[in-house]
């Protein structure tokens, strides 16, 4: 996102509505500057700002003069009064950083908006993570601090390395040049998104070891990760086994939401007898025990 200089009065609403703060005040020309390297391409500023179309020199000459009032002129918080904004046709590499942090713009490789993928939410009917294994969404990046696509790459090269499985419709899978090692294209590796999720599964036993793994990884990025741990409950609903791994290393386990599974059926419901067809006049036998 560029911002047009000869078109903005340094109102600073937009300073305000950047997820990233790559927004600010240019005190040497007094117009909002963005911090190219800071910004993420989420459209967070043209989106969330209403464009009006005042004359820039209006509008300047206005708030002079009630300055000299001892006044203020501002616009309303959720306006742009010049519609200053200047949209760019982003090309490669930079795409990427629109394509994970603009949740409205679905992605190449899984057609997926936002992150690009439904993570084990959908697993009833994708069926993503099976009996005895455990699926890990590894979750890097929030507003405000973002990720590099280094900082993850740091993180696929040392489970690729622990020999996990990387879920093949996830776009950060898409974005490897040699999943066998975890590698990411190197023309992507300086490019800062929003947020972004990479997939992982293994068996059940690894389920601690990798869960250290990521703890001892993290230590190392300059961003925040969250983990999530998916697993198939029993046939009554309850999870005997990854749960008691949890438990032991320290997470407090709440029974929070339970995805159900809306595409097809997985536990059938025992046949119920139909009662016999009767074409009309004829006569109905007498059930056992019962008078006519």
């Amino acid at each position: 996102m560029r911002i047009d200089t000869d078109k903005c009065v340094a109102c600073g609403n937009c300073t305000y509505v950047c997820p990233m703060g790559a927004i600010y005040i240019d005190p040497a020309i007094k117009r909002a500057t963005v911090n190219r390297d800071e910004c993420v391409e989420c459209y967070a500023c043209y989106n969330g700002l209403s464009q009006e179309h005042l004359n820039p020199t209006m509008v300047r000459m206005m708030r002079k003069v009630f300055q000299m009032m001892r006044l203020r002129f501002d616009p309303e918080p959720d306006v742009c009064p010049t519609a200053a904004f200047a949209p760019e046709d982003l090309t490669w590499p930079r795409v990427v950083r629109r394509a994970f942090s603009d949740p409205r713009v679905p992605h190449e490789s899984t057609g997926v908006e936002g992150r690009g993928t439904e993570e084990v939410k959908t697993n009833d009917v994708s069926g993503r993570v099976n009996v005895g294994e455990v699926g890990f969404t590894i979750e890097f990046g929030r507003p405000g601090v973002g990720v590099w696509m280094r900082e993850i790459q740091e993180m696929s090269a040392e489970l690729a390395r622990a020999g996990v499985a990387f879920e093949k419709k996830n776009p950060i899978t898409s974005l490897m040049s040699d999943v066998s090692t975890g590698t990411i294209r190197p023309d992507i590796l300086n490019e800062k998104v929003l947020s972004a999720i990479l997939e992982i599964k293994v068996p059940v036993e690894r389920t601690e070891e990798i869960i250290r793994l990521v703890w001892d990884v993290e230590k190392r990025l300059q961003t925040v990760v969250a983990l999530g741990v998916g697993t198939r409950c029993d046939p009554d609903g309850e999870d005997r086994t990854v749960a008691p791994i949890l438990e032991r290393l320290g997470y407090k386990l709440e029974r929070a939401k339970t995805n159900m599974g809306l595409g097809r059926i997985t536990n059938h419901a025992p046949a119920v007898p139909q009662a016999p067809a009767v074409r009309q006049g004829q006569p109905v036998a007498p059930r056992e025990g019962v008078t006519r």
